[in-house]
């Protein structure tokens, strides 16, 4: 568990699971997916199709939630581009969009960030989201994040082309973006 004021990022319990699922999965065309590779298709699940697959998210180091005050606000995780190189790349969602525009992005990746450096033998953590998401990317410029891609005309959403853009940050850079 990190914190940063109100803010907590932490294992998923089974407590957690229908706040997690009332924002991830109860609604058909939820607001936060226009800005989360919205190109990829969302789909709704029952409540009970959800919890039989539980185990992906409760305790895992990979999956964390985001809560403020005590809500869940959204998720931190992480997928191995290419384990054998430690090629890690993270994501997050704020799924509340109450929450959108007021730093907690930010403040949630710093404390990943952190947590990622200091439990696994990394040299580099990334992101790779769409051109359209510019609260992604400018929170990734906050961090200290260089620009290490763009793929131009990449991703099509409503009617336009998009850059996917992927962004990163060594170890190095890191200890000396927090002194």
């Amino acid at each position: 568990m990190y914190t940063d004021r109100d803010l907590t990022i932490r294992p998923v319990t089974e407590q957690d699971l229908h706040a997690l699922w009332t924002l991830t999965y109860k609604e058909e065309a939820p607001e936060w997916k226009r800005w989360d590779a919205p190109y990829y298709e969302h789909k709704t699940l029952s409540f009970d199709d959800y919890l039989k697959e539980k185990e992906k998210r409760i305790g895992q180091d990979d999956f964390w939630l985001i809560e403020v005050e005590g809500k869940v606000i959204g998720s931190v995780s992480y997928y191995w581009e290419h384990q054998p190189s430690q090629w890690l790349e993270m994501g997050i969602g704020i799924y509340d969009s109450g929450y959108w525009s007021g730093g907690y992005g930010t403040r949630a990746l710093r404390l990943w960030i952190d947590h990622l450096f200091n439990t696994l033998p990394l040299v580099r953590v990334g992101f790779t989201t769409w051109s359209g998401n510019h609260r992604m990317m400018k929170g990734g410029e906050k961090l200290g994040m260089t620009l290490e891609a763009r793929l131009r005309k990449f991703r099509y959403y409503n009617g336009k082309y998009y850059d996917s853009i992927r962004m990163g940050l060594l170890r190095e850079e890191w200890s000396r973006h927090v002194l």
